[in-house]
């Protein structure tokens, strides 16, 4: 069985972008991780809603934490 995905190095990883993300007046806020290792986010202030944020999860954001953070399966956008 894979080992389970450890919180911290999720939000240890989202941390390095964060600064980029509140720069524009947003923010994500890990929201969990089940157990088949699928990470669940959610964009906060003016990333809700904002017509780029999509392609910032999918062209950045989970290509990031699929890529550093060992045994993720796979990264889910809630909202």
């Amino acid at each position: 069985m894979d080992t389970v995905v450890d919180s911290k190095a999720v939000n240890d990883c989202l941390d390095k972008i964060r600064p980029y993300i509140q720069h524009d007046g947003g923010d994500i806020e890990l929201l969990g991780v089940d157990e088949f290792n699928v990470v669940y986010v959610s964009f906060k202030g003016a990333c809700q809603g904002c017509m780029m944020a999509s392609e910032d999860f999918s062209g950045g954001i989970k290509e990031l934490l699929l890529e550093e953070v060992p045994n993720i399966r796979d990264v889910v956008l809630v909202g």
